[in-house]
């Protein structure tokens, strides 16, 4: 199909999301932004939040690491399950009860303000670092599926990419993402289902068949029984668990939208619908991720990995699924990048430069430091995805869940210590601890066959790392009636 035919694809594409954007933005204002005052439709917020949570990197890497993995992803999943229910039933009411417009305002509550500061600080780092992973693996399937036969550079493809986005979320925010992010899930998942049915056609199989298949060309497998592998069952189940509990529980751009909800019991709806919902879908990635694999040999395709879906398609497939495909792409890499720009300058905004606390500035002049703040984070995403450009890593799923570990166990380790005990740490110490830890299990990782033998550390990092913060944090910290004491005297 015509590169040229493509573009003006995504460029109406574009036009509709601008669309949307106008509609939903209008009389905006810093708490549309924030947490889109407050309205939000469970209903929307939960179908919205699959394309969040799966972005890009599900919609090409979970099918492609089936060829390495077969389904243990599911081990992972299983895990998700367990965490959402434990971010429904445990943070959601917290964060309720304390009417947050950031979930981080509850470490300055509880633990004092340096630990509310590292809270934030880490969500900054993890949000990057894992929104640009991601923006950068759709971004280059773009750039090879299209643009380079264009001429069009690869930073010129990240910058107009970035200034799509800043357009329809410029204004509106969490507002208008809500309803950016239902349209762009919609998209990715007919993507997905509209692929899996053509390739059952085109190999003549029913779904009973096809997954004998599977079995039987070691495609299926799910659980990894090996103790000393980093994909043993019980180390995968617990990540996924703690990967849920941090990546959306204690993640702001997640709960931004989840505490946009006007009540507590529809928040929690809406996370429960996106449990079952996130089940079936991941389910049927891999299902879709055994079928390409039976089919990419009946063709001569020999790519594996992220990229033996786009060589599929593009290569073998009629060009209405390519070009579902390419709007199934384009809606898995806004969801990921939007929602992590608009929480990455509410974070900013409201943890780091209390925007909401500061009396010295007019409404004006708070909207106008909120935009400021976010054209800068366009700016730190379109450098940092010239970097994964540059280290070009062939399987982004890997690395996000890797960052995850180091960047969202200091978030675990606070919010446990501060839910689990009744002491208080030293404030200027926490900053310390926060930044150990991280270092810690980078040493550890690193010198593992030293240490460890022939056990390989897998994804338990995080749950090692939030560890570590919570028992610095008991070292440097008091009882709060030892506290108060000490200040009394």
């Amino acid at each position: 199909m015509s590169p040229l035919l493509l573009f003006c694809i995504l460029i109406g594409y574009f036009a509709l999301l601008l669309a949307v954007a106008w509609a939903t933005s209008r009389g905006a204002n810093n708490d549309s932004f924030f947490i889109g005052n407050k309205s939000s439709n469970w209903v929307l917020v939960a179908f919205g939040m699959v394309g969040t949570t799966l972005s890009g990197v599900t919609f090409v890497s979970v099918p492609g690491a089936v060829g390495a993995d077969g389904f243990g992803y599911a081990q992972i999943l299983i895990g998700y399950v367990i965490g959402y229910l434990v971010v429904t039933w445990l943070l959601l009411p917290l964060y309720y009860r304390l009417q947050l417009t950031s979930i981080y305002h509850y470490l300055d509550v509880r633990l004092g303000r340096r630990a509310y500061q590292s809270g934030a600080g880490f969500f900054i780092i993890s949000r990057l670092l894992g929104a640009t992973a991601r923006l950068y693996l759709v971004v280059n399937i773009l750039q090879v599926v299209i643009l380079d036969s264009l001429g069009v550079p690869f930073w010129l493809s990240t910058l107009v990419v970035l200034g799509m986005i800043l357009l329809y979320t410029y204004q509106g925010g969490v507002k208008t993402i809500v309803w950016t992010d239902t349209l762009q899930t919609t998209g990715m998942l007919f993507g997905l289902f509209a692929c899996a049915w053509f390739l059952l056609g085109e190999l003549n199989l029913s779904v009973p068949d096809s997954l004998e298949q599977m079995r039987s060309s070691g495609l299926a497998s799910v659980f990894t029984t090996d103790l000393n592998s980093p994909n043993f069952w019980l180390k995968q189940i617990v990540a996924g668990a703690l990967i849920t509990i941090t990546m959306t529980g204690m993640d702001q751009e997640m709960m931004q939208k989840t505490i946009s909800v006007k009540t507590l019991a529809d928040s929690q709806k809406n996370l429960l619908a996106l449990t079952a919902v996130l089940v079936v879908v991941l389910l049927s990635f891999l299902f879709l991720g055994g079928l390409l694999y039976l089919y990419a040999p009946t063709v001569g395709v020999t790519a594996t990995g992220d990229k033996i879906f786009p060589a599929v398609v593009m290569g073998h497939l009629p060009p209405a699924l390519q070009i579902i495909f390419l709007i199934a792409l384009i809606s898995a890499l806004f969801p990921s990048a939007d929602g992590a720009i608009t929480a990455l300058t509410s974070s900013t905004c409201i943890d780091l430069l209390g925007i909401k606390r500061r009396t010295d500035l007019t409404q004006a002049q708070a909207e106008g430091l909120r935009r400021r703040v976010h054209l800068g984070y366009a700016f730190l995403f379109l450098l940092l995805v010239m970097g994964f450009k540059a280290a070009d890593n062939p399987s982004m799923i890997g690395v996000i869940l890797k960052l995850a570990a180091y960047t969202y166990g200091p978030l675990l380790g606070l919010f446990a210590f501060g839910m689990f005990t009744a002491r208080v740490p030293r404030n200027r110490l926490v900053p310390l601890v926060t930044i150990g830890a991280p270092v810690l299990c980078a040493i550890l990782e690193y010198n593992q066959a030293y240490l460890l033998g022939s056990y390989r550390l897998g994804l338990e990092l995080l749950m090692i790392n939030g560890m570590l913060v919570f028992a610095g944090l008991y070292a440097i910290s008091l009882r709060h009636q030892d506290r108060h004491a000490m200040q009394s005297a």
